[in-house]
């Protein structure tokens, strides 16, 4: 799929499309973001499975009541597949169809791009096995509820869609780690936002407190005792309120925050600690990671420094 949120226009809402259904089942040719679809999904609260055998799906599904949506992805390359089967799952179980759809030029353009094989073409021209697909899945298309047509669409579009439509309680909510680090070390993997708290005095030289950490009252109150703490901690608690909606609309889930500092152990901690505690108080889903802290507790060694 190409790097593919639409419009109401391009993702019809059926009639009878019933939003409150335990089970959703996502289908369409592939190619069309059936994949994208699923995660996007399961990000937003659903258990979810893809390429589940049809025949096993009554046995996953006469268990215990489930305590959340579970969205299944059906896909034409399983043994058991049939549209006859899925309709006597549909009978059986109270579900929702959502459909990833797509043009057919744009089908074949992906499969260009990937240069796989059309899994109802293998020794043939992709095309056939789109149109084959295509016509298979059409008695299915009819019955959904949803129809996401992805030709246009960005895989971030897609997510902001879906999350617009089935977002569970709140399960959508961005999740925030705030981590401390030192420069020292290098910057962390995988973080989004990198903030340098170097210029605020450090604890390292006062000997009273070089051996305690940014956990500690006494760090933590000679840190936020520098004159540029208060302005700083203003601006950037003040940046970050008007960063997080954005992102959590773009369709982002997940958001790490980092503050580095020399040695990782004084000022970062503390202002992580602090920004952690400002953003929970703002209703932020919070976790906190100090990475030179865990880096010397896995270790065993001597460190001090206590939660506050």
């Amino acid at each position: 799929m190409s790097e593919p949120s639409a419009t109401p226009a391009q993702m019809p809402r059926a009639e009878n499309a019933d939003d409150t259904a335990p089970v959703v089942l996502v289908m369409g040719p592939s190619g069309a973001g059936r994949a994208t679809a699923i995660a996007a999904l399961e990000d937003l609260g659903f258990e979810a499975i893809d390429n589940m055998p049809l025949s096993l799906i009554p046995r996953l599904l006469d268990g215990p009541p489930v305590s959340r949506r579970m969205a299944l992805g059906l896909d034409v390359r399983n043994r058991d597949f049939s549209v006859d089967a899925v309709f006597a799952l549909m009978k059986r179980v109270q579900c929702e169809v959502i459909y990833l759809d797509a043009r057919e030029d744009v089908l074949v353009q992906r499969y260009s791009e990937t240069r796989r094989r059309h899994p109802l073409a293998p020794q043939d021209a992709p095309l056939l096995g789109i149109r084959a697909e295509v016509a298979l899945l059409a008695p299915i298309r009819k019955r959904a509820g949803y129809i996401f047509d992805t030709s246009t669409l960005t895989a971030q579009e897609l997510i902001t869609t879906l999350g617009g439509s089935f977002a569970t309680g709140g399960a959508a909510n961005l999740a925030i780690t705030v981590q401390s680090f030192a420069y020292k070390r290098g910057l962390p993997q995988g973080v989004d936002l990198v903030f340098d708290c170097r210029f605020l005095r450090n604890p390292h030289w006062k000997p009273a407190l070089r051996e305690n950490t940014g956990l500690d009252v006494p760090v933590q109150d000679y840190v936020m005792a520098d004159p540029l703490f208060d302005p700083f901690f203003d601006h950037l608690t003040g940046m970050l309120r008007t960063l997080f909606p954005a992102f959590k609309a773009s369709g982002k889930t997940h958001l790490t925050v980092a503050l580095g500092c020399t040695g990782g152990q004084h000022r970062s901690v503390t202002v992580a600690q602090m920004l952690a505690k400002a953003l929970a108080q703002q209703g932020w889903e919070m976790s906190v990671r100090h990475r030179e802290l865990d880096r010397h507790r896995s270790a065993s060694l001597p460190l001090k420094g206590t939660s506050t």
